[in-house]
């Protein structure tokens, strides 16, 4: 296996979780791995995923640190806010995204930067929240992952899970674990924004990367299901807006 280089992220909380989550979670379900060899590279990466459930982030980092990458994730800020929760996902290297706050923002994507200038692995869901296809789909996404990838040059290694919304259904917190459930995560080779790298970054290639990002998902996701994606992808603007207003 590569040596990839120093996780200085990985303290005792990181440790500590991984040391209790790990052996319960190859109990509570089987797993499907495949494409870690994209993850395995002596650099930092980004690694950008669909969201399911509330509990394919544990899938995800299962997966990554499965692996040999220590996995940093960016998540809502609000998760941070409760007692000692948001403590102990800060100590062990998470990274907080706050909306509304341009400056808290930006210390967001600093800490992001940060992070793959020294080598590690940024867990990032593009759609910024669960999706709202009624069939599972990727919805449009955030331009967010485009921006660290073209600002950092760091592979976008896209990814696609299926099986965690069987544990814990979309927007649901009821647990079904039996009877014992597969989770299927497979990743992709880097995908090709060489072309817009070399180009001034704006809303053009912004918009340009991401839908490349989340086609290479989407393509992955329908492998796995054997099924085929919509022709175009749910708003996820028109689909937040419907859910604001029910």
């Amino acid at each position: 296996m590569s040596k990839f280089p120093p996780q200085s992220h990985r303290g005792f909380w990181y440790r500590f979780i991984e040391f209790i989550l790990r052996p319960i979670l190859k109990a509570a379900t089987a797993r499907d791995w495949r494409g870690g060899e994209y993850l395995r590279v002596d650099q930092g990466i980004v690694v950008a995923m669909n969201h399911l459930s509330w509990y394919d982030p544990l899938v995800a980092a299962h997966y990554v640190n499965d692996n040999g990458r220590p996995v940093r994730f960016l998540a809502k800020a609000e998760i941070f806010k409760i007692p000692l929760l948001g403590s102990i996902l800060k100590s062990a290297g998470q990274i907080p995204v706050h909306r509304g706050n341009s400056d808290a923002a930006a210390g967001s994507l600093r800490e992001a930067f940060n992070a793959i200038e020294n080598g590690q692995c940024v867990v990032i869901y593009p759609e910024g929240t669960l999706t709202r296809d009624p069939n599972l789909w990727p919805m449009t996404a955030k331009t967010g992952v485009a921006r660290i990838a073209l600002m950092t040059g760091a592979p976008v290694i896209p990814a696609a899970q299926w099986g965690p919304q069987e544990v814990i259904p979309p927007y649901s917190k009821r647990v079904r674990l039996f009877p014992r459930k597969t989770m299927h995560v497979w990743a992709g080779p880097a995908v090709d924004l060489d072309d817009l790298r070399s180009q001034p970054i704006s809303a053009n290639t912004l918009r340009e990367a991401t839908e490349r990002i989340m086609l290479a998902i989407t393509k992955i996701l329908a492998e796995q299901r054997s099924e085929t994606p919509p022709a175009v992808p749910l708003d996820r603007r028109i689909a937040l807006q419907k859910k604001a207003e029910s």
